[in-house]
């Protein structure tokens, strides 16, 4: 059974830095795509970033290219999102999703109903 973790939220400031991670359990093997959303209540869950674990090729939203930076560690489930220059607008209960098997040829699609893991999430506050 595949469970997802995630770690890092808080509160920051206006154009401060929070890393998020999230660890993935039970794949066996790495055809597979683990991406993180957002989501604040009234408005549609945003995919912000999102990753094929086994090629390490990243796909970033628009809103968030050039501040975010989303990567991958040795274990095969291990991903972090890196959010620089936060804005009010990045404030949202970040949730770390994975797909099924997904073949490299596929990619990683932003849509929520590909990704069929999720945690449970991790509450980002940019506030000063």
């Amino acid at each position: 059974e595949v469970q997802l973790v995630e770690a890092g939220g808080g509160l920051v400031q206006p154009g401060g830095s929070l890393t998020l991670s999230c660890t993935a359990s039970g794949y066996k093997n790495t055809n597979f795509c683990m991406g993180w959303f957002r989501q604040v209540p009234g408005k549609e869950r945003e995919a912000v970033a999102r990753i094929y674990i086994g090629s390490g090729n990243v796909y970033l939203a628009d809103s968030v290219k050039g501040r975010f930076t989303m990567s991958q560690g040795n274990a095969k489930g291990w991903v972090s999102l890196l959010m620089n220059s936060l804005k009010s607008e990045d404030t949202a209960t970040y949730c770390c999703g994975a797909t099924a098997f997904r073949d490299y040829w596929t990619g990683c699609g932003a849509a929520t109903s590909d990704y069929v893991y999720w945690g449970h999430g991790t509450q980002v506050s940019v506030s000063s």
